[in-house]
């Protein structure tokens, strides 16, 4: 499995924000989920296997995560800042002729940059759906406003304190975290619907987002859907979602 070296680029207001690339050819960024980094797709060979189809596998770390700044100031978050850092790594790479992927929160922030004016030739929305899209987060987001503002608080093995045990574990700032969260935004309904980037949904047989990835895919105009084995978790480390992505970008 490869380790590459961190690189970093400005974001639009000049935060620090680090990225790796694995193999060569075709320009593919990849970007990664809540509280991870790019390590969601190096740790179970995703990037590799992707990389060796011929693809130059781009693999940013969002602000607030891994090795990109943390601030704790709420300015350094404005709302779609992960999309605006987005652009400002296609910018920096000098990217026009590239494809983009995402899986759950760098699924949604995809989506935001189609809608804003991203031209990927394909696009990749893995472990998210309509529901999430459109900024239905519902108990999600109550749980996870709970555990930020309880940190240390909570019973081993309740709700918040799983929810904390897997913030904890990923090394992840919560106070950054938050910030993170509350930049995100939702995109209408019919912003999706204007989306022309062919793109693939594609979802674990086993996510509770399972529905919802089919409203999606129903929404989009020009959607291919898949269907991985496992959950939201074990679906992003499935052989068989490196297989659907590269079998998607080659052939549509």
């Amino acid at each position: 499995m490869p380790n590459p070296e961190f690189s970093f680029f400005p974001g639009r207001d000049g935060v620090d924000l680090a990225y790796r690339e694995v193999g060569e050819g075709r320009p593919l960024v990849l970007l990664h989920g809540f509280t991870g980094d790019a390590e969601l797709w190096l740790r179970n060979g995703q990037a590799e296997t992707i990389a060796a189809r011929g693809y130059r596998v781009i693999l940013p770390d969002f602000r607030g995560h891994g090795r990109s700044a943390k601030p704790h100031d709420a300015a350094a978050y404005p709302l779609d800042v992960l999309t605006d850092d987005g652009f400002a790594l296609l910018e920096h790479l000098g990217l026009d002729d590239y494809d983009l992927g995402g899986y759950s929160l760098g699924a949604r922030i995809v989506v935001r940059m189609l809608v804003r004016g991203a031209t990927p030739g394909r696009a990749v929305v893995a472990g998210q759906g309509l529901r999430q899209v459109l900024g239905g987060e519902g108990a999600a987001d109550s749980v996870l406003r709970r555990v930020f503002a309880g940190m240390g608080t909570f019973e081993p093995g309740s709700p918040e304190g799983r929810v904390e045990q897997w913030i904890r574990s990923s090394g992840s700032d919560p106070a950054a975290l938050l910030h993170v969260w509350d930049s995100i935004v939702a995109t209408p309904m019919e912003a999706v619907g204007r989306i022309e980037v062919p793109t693939l949904v594609v979802m674990g047989a086993d996510d509770e987002r399972v529905d919802s990835a089919d409203q999606l895919a129903a929404a989009l105009p020009r959607a291919t859907q898949a269907v991985v084995p496992g959950d939201h978790w074990t679906a992003a480390a499935a052989p068989e979602l490196a297989a659907a992505i590269v079998d998607f970008l080659a052939h549509g």
